[in-house]
C-alpha cells in the first residue's frame, strides 16, 4: 500500500510540475479545467447523484460554467470582452468564491446540526459549483501573473506546509479538537503547528525577495487558514453522504476531491490577496 501510494505521489507531481512550467500559458486553464471536472464527476457522488448519467450531466452543467466565466474574465477571447476590465471581473469571481467560503466556515462549524440547511441533494450540488469553479478561476488568475508558475508552485507549499506542521505538531501535542464532528483526527494543536510552518516559509520568502513582511504574513497565513476548512469541507460533506473517498480513482491516495480540497478554498484566497495587495515576485 506505501508503495503504491508513494508511486502516486512521483506520478502526479510530475504531471503537474510539467504540466505548470512546460504548457504554454493559455493551454494551462484547460489543464486545470480538465482536473476540475473530474473532481466535479467525484463531487456528483458526493452530492447524491450516484447514477453515471446523472453525473455525466451534473459533469457538463460545471464544464458550461466553466465556459462561461472563461469568458467573462477573458480566458476565452472574445471581441466584445474588455480586456481592460479584465482584473476587475476577476475580482468579481474571486469575491463570490471567498464569500462562499465564508458560509462554508459556519456551515462546518454547526455541523451535524448545519445539515439541515445544506444536506439536500440540490444544496450539495450547489456547493460544487462554489467550490469548483472559483477554484479554477483562481489558478488561471495567479498562472497568468508575472512568475505565475512559481506562484502556483506557492500555493501547493503553502498547502503542504499547513498539512506537515498540523500531522506533526498534532501528532505530538494534539490534544484539543478542532472540529470533532467532521474530522476528529485534527486538534487545535496541528492547526496551530500548520500557521506555525507557514510563518516560517513567510519570513524565508520575505528573506529572499523585495516584499515587505506584513503583506507575506497576510497573503501566507489567509491562504494556510483557507486550506484547512476546505479540507474539513469535504470532509463533512463525505460524512454526511457516508463515504471515506471521493472516488478510487487515484491509487493509495483515494479521488482527485481528496487531494486538492485543501486547494478549493486556499487558491481564491491567495488569488484575491494577490490582485489586492502590491506584492513583486517577478
Amino acid at each position: 500500500m506505501l508503495k503504491q501510494r508513494v508511486f502516486t505521489a512521483i506520478v502526479l507531481a510530475a504531471v503537474f510540475l510539467l504540466s505548470l512550467f512546460y504548457l504554454p500559458e493559455p493551454l494551462f486553464p484547460a489543464f486545470i479545467a480538465t482536473i476540475v471536472l473530474i473532481a466535479a464527476w467525484e463531487w456528483a457522488n458526493l452530492s447524491g447523484l450516484a447514477k453515471p448519467l446523472g453525473r455525466a450531466v451534473y459533469v457538463l452543467a460545471l464544464a458550461g460554467c466553466i465556459a462561461l466565466v472563461a469568458v467573462y474574465i477573458g480566458v476565452i477571447p472574445l471581441d466584445f470582452v474588455d480586456v481592460n476590465r479584465v482584473p476587475e471581473r476577476y475580482r468579481h469571481v474571486l469575491l463570490a468564491g471567498c464569500t462562499w467560503w465564508a458560509l462554508a466556515l459556519l456551515w462546518v462549524q454547526g455541523y451535524p446540526s448545519s445539515a439541515l440547511l445544506w444536506g439536500r441533494r440540490f444544496i450539495r450540488a450547489l456547493m460544487g459549483f462554489l467550490v469548483l469553479v472559483p477554484t479554477w478561476a483562481a489558478v488561471s488568475y495567479v498562472r497568468s501573473e508575472e512568475s505565475g508558475a512559481w506562484l502556483v508552485l506557492l500555493i501547493v507549499v503553502i498547502v503542504a506546509s499547513a498539512d506537515i506542521g498540523g500531522y506533526f505538531v498534532g501528532r505530538r501535542f494534539g490534544k484539543h479538537k478542532l472540529a470533532p464532528h467532521v474530522s476528529p483526527g485534527k486538534t487545535w494543536e496541528g492547526f496551530l503547528g500548520g500557521v506555525g510552518a507557514n510563518v516560517i516559509l513567510a519570513l524565508i520568502i520575505w528573506q529572499l525577495s523585495d516584499n515587505a513582511l506584513l503583506p507575506l504574513l497576510v497573503l501566507l497565513l489567509a491562504t494556510s487558514l483557507a486550506s484547512v476548512l476546505g479540507d474539513l469541507l469535504e470532509s463533512m460533506v463525505k460524512r454526511e453522504r457516508g463515504i471515506k473517498d471521493s472516488s478510487s480513482l487515484l491509487p493509495g491516495h483515494g479521488g482527485v476531491l481528496d487531494r486538492v480540497d485543501s486547494l478549493t478554498a486556499a487558491a481564491p484566497v491567495f488569488a484575491l490577496i494577490l490582485l489586492s495587495l502590491e506584492l513583486s515576485f517577478g
